[in-house]
């Protein structure tokens, strides 16, 4: 194999492969990419088995036909040291060359034969959704995945499809973030994705639309550009629709800035917080054991006749208050020690209060 590939165009395929690479031994294949070289194209592969990526581009001189591998993270390293210009790779007795100018770099290979092979795209169902769309609901879900549970399932974000609905669901056991959208389908079904993935995705898929197939242990993503899998998790998820409450004794509608300002002013002292809503105004305070207090107020009229407070841990609720657009949200709740909901357009979020 010998090309010739501009700079920019291989250290970005390198940058967004890195998370794909086995990191602690590096005897192994998986800590390679693979590189192939076919008709006009050059791809790169990543794999540590349980997601994978590939790129594809046309922005190369192709001299000779084959392929390579070679230590990801050596080759990054490498690659980010040249100079803005083009670079040759080129393969010699098992080993891959870098060349640049006068700068020569002679990475070793392993049989590009043992690289794992991707899930094949064929005779799997297909699901269609908007990159965008899809990146905006796991972005507002993400935080509420929980990690490292012995409940596999809870470790990943839920997508279940069913009446034209498609549910995006999250939860730690403390919280459970949900967004709802309305969204023609032909079939039923559930998917776990795990955290890592999800992560991956919202990096992916911004800009480009994405045809998703599936099966029940592989989930794959094309671009024009790449192509994506994960495996999902094995499980069954908590029976998230259970978890909503039916109805609310109260539902009061709160300013975003506002709400926001003051829970990060006693954050600072304390993450768990106290929450009292009065006929008048409603009022933040700081729940711990030092002898540090924080304080603070706001004028709103909440029509209560009767004082409700909520004891909460603040990063819920800013989680939650980071990822909506719009300045107001509803706030609806039944009692002090129930779970209570907070809600904005097509995303809601389910808390469990800090038992006091």
């Amino acid at each position: 194999m010998k090309v010739f590939i501009k700079k920019s165009v291989l250290e970005t395929m390198l940058l967004n492969t890195q998370a794909y690479l086995e990191k602690k031994d590096l005897s192994q294949i998986t800590s390679h990419v693979l590189l192939l070289t076919e008709e006009s194209h050059f791809t790169l592969k990543a794999t540590d088995y349980e997601i994978g990526l590939c790129y594809v581009t046309k922005e190369i001189k192709m001299v000779t036909q084959g392929n390579a591998t070679a230590n990801g993270k050596k080759l990054l390293d490498i690659v980010k040291s040249l100079k803005d210009d083009e670079i040759i790779l080129e393969t010699i007795n098992d080993y891959l060359y870098i060349k640049q100018n006068s700068s020569k770099y002679k990475l070793p290979m392993l049989n590009p034969n043992d690289f794992p092979l991707f899930p094949s795209i064929d005779a799997k169902p297909k699901f269609n959704i908007n990159s965008a769309t899809l990146v905006h609901s796991i972005k507002k879900i993400a935080p509420a995945i929980d990690t490292n549970n012995p409940k596999f399932e809870l470790n990943g974000s839920l997508i279940n499809i069913k009446n034209n609905t498609i549910n995006f669901v999250a939860t730690d056991t403390k919280r459970l973030a949900m967004v709802k959208l309305e969204h023609e389908t032909e079939d039923d079904f559930s998917l776990i994705i795990p955290r890592k993935a999800i992560s991956e995705i919202q990096k992916l898929f911004l800009g480009e639309n994405a045809e998703i197939v599936y099966d029940e242990h592989t989930l794959i993503a094309t671009t024009p550009h790449c192509i994506f899998f994960t495996k999902l998790i094995n499980g069954k998820f908590p029976d998230y629709e259970r978890i909503i409450p039916k109805s609310k004794n109260f539902r009061l509608q709160l300013s975003r800035e506002l709400m926001v300002e003051s829970i990060k002013q006693i954050a600072i002292i304390s993450n768990e917080i106290k929450i009292t809503f009065k006929a008048e105004k409603i009022i933040f305070e700081s729940l711990n054991d030092d002898n540090i207090e924080a304080k603070t107020e706001i004028d709103f009229k909440t029509g209560l006749d009767n004082d409700i407070f909520l004891a909460v841990n603040s990063r819920y609720m800013l989680d939650f208050l980071s990822h909506i657009e719009s300045p107001t949200f509803t706030l609806g709740f039944n009692d002090s020690g129930l779970p209570f909901t907070l809600e904005s357009d097509n995303f809601i979020t389910i808390v469990m209060p800090i038992m006091l």
